[in-house]
């Protein structure tokens, strides 16, 4: 169900943190901490019952093809299943693996020639989730206080990216995408049920979206001292 929007929680909305709910979170942490992302997720033991798709992915945009190379092979050494191997695209150069636990990650860049080493360092974290309305889960965003960043019609919305939960490496910025597209995208079959074992963490109340994607609260980050 999604709970009504109110003056209260408008303008307070911001992704801050993913909790991945996993069956075996000691496990899921020493691969994401083999994987080089360990510090920008969080871990939840969940047995919640899920099949196919899950309707969402994790994607690392980095600065080189050597960089998504390191990544790609830290995650297959780890464990990760290859659903599309690193290679040259129209949009640059990316490679898809599938975690241990389920969870889809893309690696990314937009260069298609090195320019220098792997650099280990991931310059963005973008959780993009499928939708089913691009527009209408825009808008039901937008009046929850986020901020649209980039907008192309119904197909593709982004949001500005809030602060960093604490203890977290950095923000995760939020983005939509037509569930069907992000599928083929991904080298996945559409079809998918149950929980999307993630969670998001906000700054406002809990809710979820049309599409069942879950929102937390979170506290509000301290006020800097004058």
């Amino acid at each position: 169900m999604v709970m009504a929007t109110t003056a209260s929680t408008a303008a307070r909305t911001a992704l801050s943190s993913v909790t991945l709910e996993v069956s075996d979170p000691e496990a899921a942490r020493r691969f994401y901490r083999a994987f080089g992302v360990d510090t920008r997720i969080r871990l939840r033991a969940s047995e919640a019952q899920s099949t196919g798709f899950r309707g969402f992915t994790l994607a690392l945009t980095v600065s080189g093809p050597a960089t998504v190379d390191g990544f790609f092979g830290a995650a297959v050494d780890a464990g990760a299943t290859v659903l599309k191997p690193a290679a040259k695209s129209l949009w640059g150069y990316s490679g898809v693996v599938q975690a241990p636990d389920g969870t889809i990650w893309k690696i990314a860049t937009s260069a298609k020639k090195d320019t220098g080493p792997d650099t280990r360092e991931i310059d963005e974290v973008v959780l993009l989730i499928g939708v089913e309305d691009v527009k209408a889960t825009r808008q039901l965003y937008t009046d929850r206080g986020l901020t649209v960043a980039k907008s192309f019609g119904g197909k593709y919305a982004e949001f500005a990216p809030g602060q960093a939960a604490p203890g977290q490496a950095g923000p995760v910025t939020l983005a939509l995408y037509k569930r069907r597209a992000l599928a083929k995208d991904l080298g996945v079959p559409v079809d998918g049920t149950g929980s999307h074992r993630v969670v998001l963490g906000g700054t406002a109340d809990a809710f979820t979206d049309p599409d069942g994607f879950a929102w937390e609260a979170a506290a509000s980050p301290a006020p800097t001292p004058s």
